[in-house]
């Protein structure tokens, strides 16, 4: 069964998320496929969680948009409770209990968890059955092995965002040119000590351009 819900959750879409010294990069791109049905040309596949917190998504929609929703809810309701934004890994470890529950009838859905708390930036990446590792640099969905070609080639660890985002936007690029469920346009999303910021269209196309 793992190996045929493993293959429904890459059917489409491509999703990067990228550790830097001062913060994470999460990218996608937008197009929502249904087989070799194109079903939107601008789906939304990152979201903002809180402040310092934003997941990607693929997979089945209506699974990861459940999990959008807990997450948010719980998000929140950690702050009232403590008085302090939720770390990250444990909003990755809540997520990952959430997949595992749900093991039986599995949520079709791959996930990146990525943001900044005290501990500094963070990215997990979770499977529809829960499986949690933290990750530097990873990409998920259809498009991810394209992806991979770039960034593993032109990654560094240890980074400056500035410095990565005309690699990440490369590697999500390169994915939408070569893997037809992934294409049409792209987002992007920073979340640094300051809090999220998803990049205006203007500055996506000047990076495209000069990366």
């Amino acid at each position: 069964m793992r190996e045929s819900t493993d293959r429904l959750a890459l059917k489409g879409t491509t999703t990067i998320g990228v550790v830097c010294t001062d913060g994470v990069i999460l990218s996608s791109d937008t197009r929502v496929t249904m087989g070799y049905f194109v079903a939107h040309k601008k789906g939304k596949k990152i979201y903002q969680i809180d402040d310092h917190l934003a997941m990607t998504i693929s997979g089945s929609v209506a699974d990861a948009q459940r999990i959008v929703e807990i997450l948010k809810v719980n998000t929140r309701l950690y702050k009232l409770n403590f008085g302090r934004p939720m770390p990250v890994n444990s909003a990755g470890r809540l997520v990952s209990n959430l997949l595992f529950s749900a093991r039986l009838a599995p949520l079709i859905a791959q996930i990146l968890v990525g943001g900044v708390d005290d501990t500094g930036p963070h990215v997990f990446s979770l499977d529809p059955f829960g499986s949690l590792t933290e990750e530097k640099c990873v990409a998920t969905g259809s498009g991810s092995p394209v992806a991979y070609g770039v960034l593993e080639d032109k990654y560094k660890e240890g980074s400056k965002i500035a410095d990565m985002l005309s690699v990440v936007v490369r590697a999500v690029d390169s994915a939408m040119k070569r893997d037809t469920a992934s294409g049409d346009s792209f987002d992007m999303a920073t979340i640094t000590e300051e809090g999220y910021r998803q990049l205006g269209e203007e500055e996506k196309k000047n990076i495209l351009r000069s990366s």
